[in-house]
């Protein structure tokens, strides 16, 4: 039986008392390595994510993204406010009251916020032969101004074995090994803290016998505890040891500047950015 065999993705959830769903785990994830983590099999209702591969989208449009670089290779992310009606349901339900509680019991962190924006959230591909690097993820939610604090992950792809490529990996805080690998195999779902040294990502390229991409939803948390003493900013990609991964030298140069600007300078061209040209 599904994690959540009670979901419905037009209305969140419809039967049972769940307020408790989630406490059994959370110790489990709370002493999880290399940081907090938890991998639940069977998530969701299997119609909900047979729903969200018919309704997977084959081209951008709206506020979709697709990256094609060093860190990112083949990477697109389908924002569910350009997807079909049902698709954009299911993800207003993951910003449900109830969807919360249960993924605040599970990691302990109360007050979660959702993001209406989904930014970076949605569905996520990568293609044949692309790759996300290592990273910790984008600090702040700047139009909320909020701090990000969990990234909830579910895997759509079916027969999915680990020669294909594309397992998440959790990495140590010295970026020296690789401490938990994960095949994103269909409904399998992976929840864990972000922070200043939560090193994850999928290094090794998507490598399908078909052809057929790796695909995922991605749903992120924050809360109210952002702070302008925090230091902002966005992806950080790391570099694993023996590899021939790249350094991301636009965002390096951007961050010795911050560094080394009196903060004066750093926010009045942040403002002159907002007035200039969109």
């Amino acid at each position: 039986m599904p994690y959540l065999a009670e979901m419905d993705y037009r209305s969140g959830y419809v039967s049972g008392d769940i307020r408790d769903k989630g406490l059994e785990l959370a110790e489990s994830y709370r002493n999880a390595t290399p940081f907090p983590h938890i991998v639940i099999e069977d998530f969701l209702p299997p119609s909900i994510l047979e729903l969200c591969l018919k309704e997977f989208p084959t081209e951008l449009s709206g506020e979709d993204t697709e990256y094609d670089r060093a860190q990112e290779r083949y990477k697109a992310q389908f924002n569910p406010d350009s997807l079909s009606d049902p698709v954009r349901s299911l993800f207003y339900s993951f910003n449900s009251k109830p969807f919360i509680r249960l993924v605040e019991n599970i990691t302990g962190i109360k007050g979660l916020i959702p993001d209406p924006y989904f930014l970076g959230a949605g569905f996520h591909q990568i293609r044949q032969e692309g790759h996300l690097s290592v990273h910790v993820d984008f600090n702040h939610h700047k139009p909320m101004n909020l701090e990000r604090r969990i990234n909830l992950l579910v895997y759509l792809n079916k027969d999915w074995r680990e020669e294909y490529g594309g397992q998440l990996e959790l990495w140590d805080a010295d970026m020296k090994s690789c401490v938990r690998s994960f095949v994103p195999t269909f409904n399998r779902c992976v929840i864990f803290n972000t922070t200043e040294a939560s090193y994850h990502g999928n290094p090794h390229p998507v490598n399908h016998p078909g052809g057929i991409p790796r695909r995922s939803i991605a749903l992120y948390y924050y809360t109210s505890t952002w702070s302008d003493i925090k230091r902002e900013h966005s992806t950080q990609f790391r570099v694993r040891p023996g590899t021939g991964d790249k350094v991301d030298l636009a965002i390096r140069k951007k961050e010795i500047l911050v560094d080394l600007l009196p903060p004066i300078l750093v926010r009045n061209a942040k403002r002159l950015r907002g007035l200039g040209p969109r």
